[in-house]
C-alpha cells in the first residue's frame, strides 16, 4: 500500500460529478471572469466564516498583498511600516509584506503549539510596527483572545493569514473573521482547494473590501475609469464554481480529518515522538497538517517509506535562512530553528499503518 501525503486527485474524485457540472455551467454561460460564481461564492464563503464581505482574488499570497495595500491606501499603512510576521511561516507571509512596501518584523514561534510567539513579538515591537499578521500554521488556531488584546495595547492592525485554516474556530467563531482582515488560499492543496490558483479576503470594514475591489481589477470599479494603480488579481468563475461546490463539503471533511488526527494519536502514543496538542475547548483544528516531531526524523522518515507512506517537512528552511532574506540570515530564532530540523509531515488518510 503506497499513501501519499496528499492526494489532491482522490480528494476531488469524490465530488467529481459536482465538479463537472459546476464546470460545465460556466462553460455554457460564456461569462469566465468577474461573473454570478464570483459574486456566489463572495457571499456564500463571507456567511460561512461570519463576515460581511469576501472579496475572491488570484491567490493567497495576493489576498494578504491587497489586505496591505488597501491599507496603504486607506492610510492606516504606509512605506517602511512593520509587520510582525512569525519566522516559521511558508514564506509568502513575509513575500505579502515586502510586495507591499512594507518590512517584515520576524518573531520566533512557541514551542508548544508553533504558533507565532507574543512574548517574543512583544521584544520586537519599533515605533514603526503597525501590524500583526497571526498565522494559524497547519489549521491550529491562534489564542485570538490574547492576540487582539496585544494589538489593541500596542494599536496594531490584525492580519490573520488563514491559508491553512479553512473552517477552523476559535472561541465558536471562524477563522477569517478573528481579526481585522483575512487571508486565504484556495492552491489545490489546501483543505478547500481549487483546480488551480485562488485566494480570498475576508473582513468586516467595508472601506477595505471596497478598496480590495478595486485594487484587484486594475484599480477599477467602473470599465475604463482606474482610480487606483491596481493589479489583476481576480477569482476566475471556474476556480469559483469548483471552491463553491466544496465548501458545501467542507465541515463534513474537516470532520473526517479531525478522526483521521485523533485515530494518529492514538496509533503514535507509544512512540517517541511530540504528538500535536489536542486542541482546548476554546478552538476548533482545521487539521490541514498533522505534524509530529522527532528527534530521529530521517530514520523516522526512512521507517514510514518502507511502509509506502509518504511524509513531508513543513517547512525545512525557516524564512530568516532563506536567500531572499539574506538580511536576516544573523538573526537568530531557537525555536523555529530547533522545530525546523525536527518536525515531519504525515498523511491524515485512512489506511496509515504506523
Amino acid at each position: 500500500m503506497n499513501i501519499p501525503l496528499m492526494d489532491i486527485k482522490a480528494t476531488n474524485e469524490a465530488y467529481r460529478d459536482e465538479i463537472d457540472a459546476a464546470i460545465k455551467e460556466v462553460l455554457d454561460s460564456g461569462w469566465y471572469i468577474l461573473g454570478e460564481q464570483l459574486k456566489n461564492f463572495e457571499r456564500e464563503f463571507a456567511d460561512y466564516c461570519g463576515v460581511d464581505h469576501a472579496i475572491g482574488v488570484g491567490n493567497g499570497l495576493d489576498a494578504l498583498v491587497l489586505i496591505l495595500e488597501a491599507y496603504k491606501v486607506m492610510g492606516k499603512l504606509e512605506d517602511g511600516d512593520e509587520v510582525i510576521v512569525p519566522v516559521n511561516s511558508f514564506v509568502a507571509s513575509a513575500l505579502a509584506v515586502s510586495r507591499a512596501g512594507l518590512s517584515p518584523r520576524f518573531v520566533d514561534a512557541d514551542p508548544e503549539t508553533y504558533l507565532l510567539s507574543l512574548d517574543a513579538a512583544a521584544q520586537q515591537i519599533t515605533p514603526l510596527t503597525k501590524a500583526i499578521m497571526p498565522v494559524h500554521l497547519y489549521g491550529r488556531v491562534c489564542d485570538m483572545d490574547t492576540m487582539n488584546a496585544f494589538a489593541k495595547q500596542h494599536d496594531l492592525l490584525v492580519i490573520e493569514d488563514a491559508a491553512q485554516a479553512h473552517g477552523a474556530k476559535w472561541q465558536g467563531e471562524r477563522t477569517g473573521s478573528l481579526g481585522d482582515a483575512a487571508g486565504f488560499s484556495f492552491y489545490p492543496a489546501k483543505n478547500l482547494g481549487a483546480i488551480g490558483d485562488g485566494g480570498a479576503v475576508t473582513t468586516n470594514n467595508s472601506e477595505l473590501a471596497n478598496t480590495i475591489q478595486k485594487l484587484r481589477n486594475y484599480g477599477s470599479e467602473t470599465k475604463y475609469v482606474h482610480e487606483l494603480k491596481g493589479v489583476n488579481s481576480r477569482l476566475d468563475e471556474i476556480q469559483a464554481a469548483v471552491i463553491r461546490v466544496k465548501l458545501r463539503h467542507l465541515d463534513r471533511d474537516t470532520e473526517q480529518r479531525r478522526l483521521l488526527a485523533e485515530s494518529l494519536n492514538e496509533k503514535l502514543a507509544s512512540r517517541d515522538l511530540v504528538l500535536p496538542q489536542h486542541p482546548s475547548e476554546r478552538e476548533a483544528h482545521a487539521w490541514h497538517l498533522y505534524v509530529v516531531r522527532s528527534n530521529k526524523r530521517d530514520e523516522f522518515m526512512d521507517e514510514m517509506a518502507a511502509k509506502g507512506i509518504e511524509c513531508g517537512i513543513h517547512y525545512p528552511i525557516p524564512i530568516h535562512y532563506q536567500e531572499a532574506y539574506s538580511e536576516c540570515k544573523n538573526l537568530t530564532f531557537p525555536v523555529a530553528e530547533s522545530q525546523a530540523d525536527s518536525l515531519v509531515s504525515i498523511p491524515l488518510a485512512a489506511g496509515v499503518r504506523v
